[in-house]
């Protein structure tokens, strides 16, 4: 069936057994235009960046991704156990993680290609982190297998592997108790708050993406999935809540554009850049969190739970590209870096970063159309980030 016939295919519910065998075509909506925006910002010194959330609030596109990994993994395999039973679940639940491992594994080897093709292993080594593949081969791959080590923008792959390796015990702990499991991840969390509880990582430091720390809003949406919608509804649709959320994000975009514009820095006191700062993206500070909960609890209330209506061309677009996602971070992790190396030896003028905007997420959306056609065709399963 074509997007632009069956709309949303179903509408979430809360309820995993009523679900999984839909898809609600505003997740893969929400991915889709994420990862436009991901590659928009990580093209360097991209003007067009201004366009994306990153500017204007805490959070960025990177919540977005955990919190709907999470939320898709519990209606894929929470949904599907009751009919496949344990062995089937955990086993399409690991396959997933080996999936994502590979993909990571591939992704390397095509960037440290590219980039040696680029420069010959000389330029563009310590912007991309890839000198080590050049330098130490042997310790790099070791460590690139363990989940150790990983290039520029590759980082939160790393995290979705282990989130995803680690799902079927989450499975297990939400179908005993979802509020103790809720409970547990977020004393997780407060671990990395409180005591920078981290996963180290190669050759010294920490994984970007601390996994004790975004695991939370991992099964939170999972959690959601599961028993929050049901048991959230009435609070969800408070009025006083979402005056609440929208007046943090009111607060979150003065803070963003404290930050580019010193003339508005002044007038926040002291105390409150004592409260918030620092807000470390790696450990999903708490100001991160609420800023993603806020704008996810506006978005929901103002989109539609059920929607029938042809999908125009654009959205279309965005959508295939959120049904292939990891494909295609893939491919506009690869797109990025050849940006870049335009706007460094042609030209860096503004006409040049819209060029390589549009053009990036043309590539981006052929080549998820051809994987969806693909896919289609050889009528797999649902990909899920």
């Amino acid at each position: 069936m074509d997007v632009n016939d069956r709309g949303l295919v179903c509408a979430t519910t809360g309820a995993v057994d009523a679900a999984r065998d839909c898809r609600d075509l505003r997740l893969d909506a929400c991915r889709g235009l994420a990862l436009w925006f991901i590659f928009v910002d990580h093209v360097p010194d991209n003007s067009l960046s201004w366009l994306t959330p990153r500017n204007y609030g805490f959070s960025d596109t990177s919540e977005v991704f955990v919190f709907i990994s999470g939320y898709t993994c519990m209606l894929a395999y929470g949904g599907a156990l009751a009919a496949q039973g344990w062995a089937t679940t955990v086993v399409r639940a690991l396959r997933r993680a080996w999936e994502i491992y590979a993909a990571f594994l591939v992704l390397l080897l095509a960037y440290a290609a590219l980039v040696w093709v680029v420069g010959n292993g000389e330029r563009f080594v310590d912007e991309t982190n890839t000198g080590f593949f050049f330098r130490d081969p042997g310790p790099t791959l070791v460590h690139v297998a363990l989940l150790q080590f990983a290039p520029v923008n590759t980082d939160i792959l790393l995290t979705f592997a282990i989130l995803h390796i680690c799902f079927p015990v989450v499975l297990w702990m939400m179908m005993t108790s979802p509020t103790f499991t809720l409970v547990i991840s977020f004393l997780l969390y407060m671990m990395v708050q409180l005591f920078s509880w981290q996963v180290p990582a190669w050759p010294s430091g920490e994984l970007y993406f601390n996994p004790f720390a975004w695991q939370f809003l991992f099964v939170i949406g999972a959690w959601y999935v599961y028993v929050g919608s049901a048991s959230l509804r009435p609070i969800l649709k408070s009025r006083t809540l979402l005056i609440v959320a929208l007046a943090y994000l009111a607060f979150s975009l003065f803070m963003a554009l404290s930050w580019e514009f010193k003339s508005l820095e002044a007038l926040i006191p002291s105390a409150v850049t004592g409260l918030i700062y620092p807000i470390y993206k790696s450990h999903l500070a708490p100001v991160r969190l609420l800023h993603f909960l806020s704008l996810a609890l506006v978005v929901s209330r103002l989109t539609p739970p059920q929607w029938n209506g042809p999908a125009r061309p654009l959205m279309t677009a965005i959508i295939r590209c959120g049904e292939n996602s990891l494909s295609i971070y893939c491919i506009g992790v690869l797109l990025a870096f050849i940006g870049q190396v335009v706007l460094t030896d042609v030209s860096s003028g503004f006409a040049m970063q819209l060029l390589i905007s549009i053009a990036g997420i043309a590539v981006m959306v052929i080549a998820a159309t051809l994987l969806t056609w693909e896919t289609q065709l050889d009528r797999r399963g649902p990909r899920l980030f």
